[in-house]
């Protein structure tokens, strides 16, 4: 089987079903993990700009896509060409286990997808009565921007027990910050992502004090791993189990 993946997160999925590395002949640059794994597979263009071309000679039986995260032109592109999709669709952490189930199924990979689909499963029914502070996950620096409850991260931070406030219901899910909504909402701390902004303490302790300086009380701050709340797939449960354990200790230390 000849497989291509135009998404880093289900890349690394593909390794932990087991997936054969010989079997994986086309990646992103951001198809990183796990190293041993992606190491030498040809690179074919970004998950937004992918070589068409190279997906044609590289004659895959299967090329990996998100809905969200690879543009649909190329999808159609593929499919008027007579090459096979499996594209995701994930709102929400309990789109998982389906997902999961899905891929394992196409590539014959289920034993792990089975093993993956209900360890994922069984965090999500963990302390699900847990209510954690109000918290932004801020995603992006200039502008400032954070992600809403109606996208996977927001969701996952959610299952976890965190409050995520819906700053603009009728966006994108990825809205623009100001301090006044930090202070209208009542958020007691930002959750500063590593990726796709890397941000410092310092940005953060600045988003503060803007807040401070117009009367509001301040926030405190937490440096998350971008991975963990943005990788969906396999690294579902990584997430899971870095947010439940983070809303756990900050409700601790809380009470």
């Amino acid at each position: 089987m000849r497989v291509i993946s135009l998404v880093p997160s289900l890349t690394l999925t593909l390794a932990e079903l087991g997936l054969n590395k010989s079997h994986l002949v086309g990646r992103t640059p951001w198809c990183i993990h796990p190293s041993a794994f992606v190491e030498g597979v040809e690179v074919i263009g970004g998950t937004k700009t992918p070589n068409l071309k190279k997906i044609f000679n590289a004659k895959p039986d299967v090329v990996i896509l998100d809905r969200e995260e690879n543009p649909r032109e190329v999808y159609e592109a593929l499919t008027e060409a007579g090459i096979e999709t499996f594209v995701s669709t994930v709102e929400r952490p309990a789109d998982v286990p389906e997902l999961l189930m899905l891929l394992g199924e196409r590539l014959e990979l289920l034993p792990k997808a089975t093993e993956l689909a209900n360890a994922i499963q069984h965090e999500l029914t963990e302390e699900t009565h847990r209510k954690g502070p109000v918290v932004l996950p801020m995603i992006w620096h200039e502008p400032l921007m954070a992600v809403s409850p109606t996208k996977y991260s927001g969701a996952l931070l959610e299952a976890c027990g965190f409050q995520i406030p819906d700053i603009e219901p009728e966006g994108n899910g990825y809205p623009i910050v100001t301090p006044e909504d930090i202070v209208q909402h009542n958020v007691e701390g930002l959750l500063l992502s590593s990726e796709p902004h890397e941000f410092s303490k310092a940005e953060g302790e600045a988003i503060c004090d803007a807040v401070e300086a117009m009367g509001g009380e301040r926030p405190w701050t937490q440096c998350i791993d971008g991975e963990a709340l943005t990788w969906f797939g396999s690294h579902t449960l990584t997430g899971l189990r870095t947010f439940n354990a983070l809303c756990k200790d900050l409700k601790t230390a809380d009470e």
